[in-house]
């Protein structure tokens, strides 16, 4: 008897992901607050390590759609949701932190992003998908980092200066820059971008052909073509969040 996660268990876990597999075997992974589009949360930050995990877990998964519900793919964050003023409250935050983007990373079928809106709050999560379609409203901006003060460690300061290019990804991150989707585009963060309506339907599209493909290619694809991003994550992933850790407790 096998052992791994079934989606009738891990579905009805999660507060803020929702989660349905097409008969095609593509997962739907849609990120929301209330069924609307995702306010950023401690608990949004818990939820997605440990969803990521059951996901590259369960071997019926043939592919992955990564979206958000509503107008945004997150615009908002919750900073009170947060304890950031010990040690002990930032130890976790990194244990959660290593999880979410290593567990990602770790999923071994291709991922898909429709990116249905803004996406200020973490948008590293969705460019790290292996294609990535996004609505001409679609903004990119490092929110909740060096704008507020904070070390962009926790991932962000790997995956922008991997995906803009080390010159980009500083001005992006130090600057607090919006890159709108036409920019996204040119810069090579986006594969298609579409009117807000047309996103979802070319995602499915794109993961349903995905998913036809026979298993070992899709997961070895995964695997080759994420090398390179997981090893930069591996090498750097601690040592930034050991250092946003430290200019936090030091506000």
């Amino acid at each position: 008897m096998s052992i791994a996660p079934s989606l009738d268990e891990y579905a009805k876990r999660y507060e803020n992901i929702r989660l349905d597999r097409h008969d095609s075997g593509v997962l739907e992974v849609t990120l929301h607050t209330g069924g609307d589009s995702l306010v950023w949360t401690a608990q949004a930050h818990d939820e997605l390590a440990y969803c990521f995990t059951d996901i590259a877990c369960d071997p019926a998964n043939r592919a992955v759609l990564l979206t958000g519900a509503g107008a945004a793919f997150c615009a908002e964050i919750d900073f009170g949701s947060f304890r950031l003023g010990t040690a002990a409250d930032w130890s976790h935050i990194m244990f959660e932190g290593r999880r979410l983007l290593t567990n990602l990373m770790n999923i071994e079928v291709p991922v898909v992003a429709a990116i249905n809106g803004p996406a200020l709050i973490h948008p590293e999560i969705p460019v790290l998908s292996d294609i990535v379609v996004a609505a001409d409203t679609t903004v990119f901006k490092d929110g909740p980092h060096f704008p507020s003060g904070i070390v962009p460690g926790d991932g962000a300061h790997v995956v922008w200066t991997h995906v803009l290019g080390p010159t980009r990804g500083r001005y992006f991150l130090l600057t607090g820059q919006e890159i709108d989707a036409r920019q996204a585009l040119a810069h090579g963060v986006v594969n298609e971008v579409l009117p807000a309506a047309q996103v979802l339907p070319r995602a499915r599209e794109l993961a349903a052909e995905i998913a036809a493909k026979p298993a070992l290619a899709r997961r070895f694809s995964r695997v080759v073509l994420t090398h390179e991003i997981k090893r930069l994550l591996h090498e750097q992933l601690g040592l930034g969040l050991a250092h946003e850790a430290l200019a936090a407790l030091d506000r």
